[in-house]
């Protein structure tokens, strides 16, 4: 007897799931599926699962496609799993080709071509498959299919491309359902999009998705002025859609404890917030264009921890910016925020190398999150009492994109218009200090050679 044996969370159960089984016990002559346990799920980062693990196995039993059911609780069972069972041959979906290519020494080990398009049957019931499109086929694009795998209920699609052979040669490699020659078709496919393309287009790729009855998830910043923003808020209001700025820190769970511990009186009353994002880039999309610069690639970040840290509502911004020859844009820059009972400041660059820590000073205290503090996964209060001293660890799996997502379907899921992790006054309070620096910023220390 061949003896064949595949593991998943099983969350929702779809077509999807229903044919990778079909194809795994078409490969030998007993079945064996592993259900993965809550405690495993959140150990490897994974989002959003609905469902207990008692319905999960019951997902997998009422398909009459396994011969045996059991619960995958720890990282490395796989192992003992197919030595203990007699496994003749592991299979997975190719989202993981390569990944346990360590098991060939105990068994085949197979990857099942990736199911291209699962149907939703309404998002709101328990069986809601939410389907997402992507716009743009960049580094930020590549890495959103790679986290989505981990946020249960979530199936990227399609992508969209100004250059179609690049959006062709994208769904070759992440094994989509397609790629459509124009946007409009590919907003009247899914559910919700993923808008990935460089700054200047994002207002106007967003209105369109909402137009067309799509929720829009869009990386930061969403807009580069406090009007645009409004009208799409309005727009997405009107329509009764989710509209939520992909700005990852603000949803990791480091960042969120950060935030609840600097703000509860731990280290008193704060006066100081001082936040820096640096990385050097010689060239590309980044350092070129009309709206390139550290400000406009880097700044959301510190601004986000200035705004949860100290309020949307500062008395004064002024800024300071750096250009060198050869560029046209900022490449250093540092922004002032004062508010009524504190001083903010942010600090970013593009050619220009920095610490990367955010240093929050309180009157009873400090709080010290290390570089990179915008991957928030430790921090630490420090008092003038060093026994007082506490480090905290919190986990940020991944590139962190999963955190976004995850929240932005359950927002979908939900009903909901906003997300208490990044409130939309947040996100307009970003974009005014983002409008008011760039607009604003006066250069230092002349043409730099």
């Amino acid at each position: 007897m061949k003896r064949v044996i595949t593991y998943g969370t099983f969350d929702l159960f779809h077509d999807g799931h229903k044919r990778l089984l079909e194809r795994a016990r078409a490969l030998g002559d007993y079945l064996i599926v592993g259900v993965t346990s809550p405690s495993y799920d959140n150990a490897r980062g994974k989002l959003n699962v609905r469902q207990s693990l008692v319905e999960r196995i019951g997902n997998v039993v009422e398909s009459g496609l396994a011969d045996e059911v059991i619960v995958e609780e720890y990282e490395g069972q796989k192992v003992l799993d197919i030595q203990r069972l007699g496994v003749d041959v592991f299979v997975i979906g190719s989202d993981w080709a390569g990944k346990f290519d360590h098991l060939a020494d105990y068994c085949e080990v197979v990857y099942l071509e990736r199911t291209k398009g699962v149907s939703s049957t309404g998002l709101r019931e328990a069986g809601g498959v939410l389907r997402m499109g992507i716009i743009g086929t960049g580094r930020i694009a590549r890495r959103f299919v790679r986290e989505a795998r981990y946020v249960s209920g979530v199936n990227v699609e399609e992508v969209w491309a100004r250059t179609h052979s690049n959006a062709l040669a994208f769904v070759e490699e992440f094994e989509l359902a397609g790629a459509p020659e124009t946007l409009p078709d590919l907003l009247q496919g899914i559910d919700a999009v993923y808008i990935a393309t460089p700054h200047e287009t994002h207002v106007g790729f967003a209105r369109l998705a909402l137009e067309a009855g799509v929720h829009v998830l869009c990386e930061k910043p969403m807009a580069l002025s406090v009007a645009e923003l409004e009208q799409l808020s309005t727009l997405a209001d009107e329509r009764s859609l989710v509209l939520l700025e992909a700005l990852k820190t603000a949803f990791a769970p480091g960042f969120q404890r950060m935030v609840a511990v600097a703000r509860s009186g731990t280290i008193g009353s704060i006066r100081s917030v001082s936040a820096t994002f640096t990385k050097l880039v010689r060239s590309g999309r980044e350092v070129e264009g009309p709206e390139a610069g550290a400000l406009s690639e880097l700044a959301s970040y510190p601004f986000l921890a200035i705004v949860k840290l100290l309020g949307t509502s500062p008395e004064s911004v002024t800024a300071r910016a750096l250009k060198t020859d050869g560029h046209t844009v900022d490449l250093f820059a540092r922004v002032n925020v004062d508010y009524p009972h504190a001083i903010a400041t942010a600090t970013v660059g593009l050619g220009v190398k920095s610490e990367g820590s955010l240093v929050v000073s309180g009157t009873e205290g400090y709080l010290y999150v290390p570089a990179p503090w915008w991957l928030t996964d430790y921090f630490e209060t420090r008092f003038e009492d060093p026994r007082q001293n506490r480090k905290y660890y919190t986990p940020f799996d991944g590139d962190g994109l999963r955190y976004e997502l995850a929240e932005f379907s359950s927002m979908i899921r939900d009903g909901a218009s906003e997300s208490f992790m990044l409130r939309r006054s947040d996100s307009l309070a970003i974009a005014a200090l983002m409008e008011r620096s760039r607009r604003d910023a006066r250069p230092f220390g002349g043409t730099q050679p």
